[in-house]
């Protein structure tokens, strides 16, 4: 019976070092890339998730065939630049709803209404925590650049 219970103590310390062990282990890196979307151009990834977090790197209004930021102004350029996200989200198996913060880079500030009327019609619920700000100038002269961070998965929301 002592014996019996030894046993199973050292089975519970084996089970409780082994999830220590499995938790102190390395990260999962996946590169996230798709056609889709618009290449990056520079030294960065479209998108990089680790582990169950996505990092989606700042999308602007780029016509992904043609490289070029679209024309029609910010509100053209918000359109694109999320559809580029949303093609990144999808090749991550997410959605907007997974996305849980995002900045937003505005070549004028005064931008700010006109864009986030675009962020509505693609953030349409669970908004995520967001922050804007004016920048002094954006990658090839475009007027609205915006990344964000994912959880990857299925999500639920509790109010």
């Amino acid at each position: 019976s002592s014996v019996s219970n030894i046993l199973c103590v050292c089975i519970i310390i084996i089970i409780l070092l082994s999830s220590i062990v499995s938790m102190s282990g390395s990260l999962r890196r996946v590169i996230i890339s798709t056609k889709k979307a618009p290449d990056a151009i520079g030294p960065y990834n479209q998108a990089v998730q680790v582990n169950s977090t996505l990092y989606v790197s700042g999308q602007i209004g780029f016509n992904p065939s043609t490289m070029e930021v679209v024309s029609g102004g910010v509100v053209a350029e918000a359109e694109q630049a999320l559809t580029n996200m949303g093609h990144i989200l999808e090749a991550a198996n997410c959605t907007f709803n997974n996305v849980v913060k995002t900045t937003v880079l505005l070549a004028d500030i005064n931008d700010f209404a006109a864009v986030n009327e675009v962020y509505t019609k693609f953030f349409t619920a669970n908004y995520p925590a967001r922050a804007a700000y004016q920048a002094a100038a954006l990658p090839r002269g475009a007027r609205v650049e915006i990344e964000a961070v994912a959880v990857v998965g299925d999500i639920h929301t509790v109010e």
